[in-house]
């Protein structure tokens, strides 16, 4: 306690402190071809887009609001593409140099170390975000504690539902995160949750990066006893992905997914998952990926599928 009051004090100070706030846009896009079974689909897309404001009262306390308007575009639609808009994050927050908490529609811990570390959602969500086990974000409270510079404990309550799809039952889902740091750039990061409602859900994920500025270099464990709380609906998975930054304009990125489900439930989207491409950053707050994706389902009589893309990324 006299180590965090030393910290409040220092960081509270704020004599030449000035409330401050920016908005905060970003925008996906892509052009997409795609083959499957011998079957051509191009296409252009803005399949997401964001929108909203950050807000800072002192050196310790802000606020932030931010809108998700997202395709739900899918291949039985036509032109013109349907967009639904979500609140994504609005949330207040007090923070110093040792605990930081959070309480409203927050960002979950669930993956997020992995979505930055992975940091091309523009193209491609983390593997639990793609494969259903949680949402990026969630009506609760959260907190992290830095128990030292190389070792980081985070802890959330949640509804459990996720911020598309918030509603009010008896059900909470409880978290608990760890991330270690043995030795410089190189990151080891545990996590678990749980939750019941007739039956239960439980989750753990562990995953181990080398990360330092010229490339990074992961891989993640996942499992999920009963996905949605569904008795026997589990799922395995593994993920790993590579980033070498040729110059400061310029990276190489490859990434492989495999997932599988107890007794094949989930079939239809069990399978591998490869992806590989180019990035440029020409200016600050863009960014353009060609790239290719392949899709191997797991299913009978499902063909694979081949992606050709170039996404982009517009952040301001």
């Amino acid at each position: 306690m006299i180590s965090l009051n030393g910290y409040s004090q220092k960081s509270d100070d704020g004599s030449n402190f000035k409330p401050n706030g920016k908005p905060l846009v970003t925008i996906f896009s892509d052009f997409r071809y795609s083959v499957q079974d011998g079957k051509t689909n191009p296409a252009f897309e803005i399949s997401r887009a964001y929108f909203g404001y950050q807000y800072n009262f002192s050196p310790n306390f802000s606020t932030k609001v931010l809108f998700d308007v997202t395709s739900t575009n899918n291949s039985t639609n036509t032109f013109p593409s349907a967009y639904s808009a979500y609140v994504k994050n609005a949330f207040g927050e007090y923070s110093n140099k040792m605990i930081k908490v959070d309480f409203g529609m927050i960002g979950t811990n669930m993956f997020n170390l992995q979505e930055s570390m992975w940091g091309k959602r523009y193209l491609l969500k983390s593997f639990q975000d793609l494969n259903g086990y949680g949402s990026s974000a969630d009506l609760g409270v959260g907190m992290k504690l830095q128990l030292a510079p190389q070792i980081s404990l985070d802890a959330q309550i949640v509804n459990g539902e996720g911020y598309q799809k918030v509603q009010s039952d008896s059900a909470v889902k409880v978290s608990l995160g760890m991330t270690v740091e043995p030795v410089k750039h190189l990151l080891v990061r545990v996590y678990g949750d749980y939750m019941k409602k007739n039956d239960s859900q439980t989750t753990l994920n562990a995953m181990l990066a080398y990360n330092c500025d010229k490339f990074t270099l992961a891989g993640e464990y996942n499992y999920q006893k009963g996905n949605k709380m569904v008795k026997d609906h589990d799922l395995n998975g593994l993920s790993f992905w590579g980033t070498y930054k040729t110059c400061h304009t310029m990276s190489i990125f490859a990434r492989f997914d495999n997932l599988t489900s107890k007794n094949d439930w989930n079939a239809a989207k069990d399978g591998q998952l490869y992806s590989a491409g180019l990035e440029f950053f020409p200016v600050k707050g863009m960014a353009i990926a060609p790239n290719f994706q392949l899709t191997n389902p797991k299913k009978d009589g499902i063909k694979s599928t081949s992606n050709f893309l170039v996404n982009f990324n517009f952040s301001f």
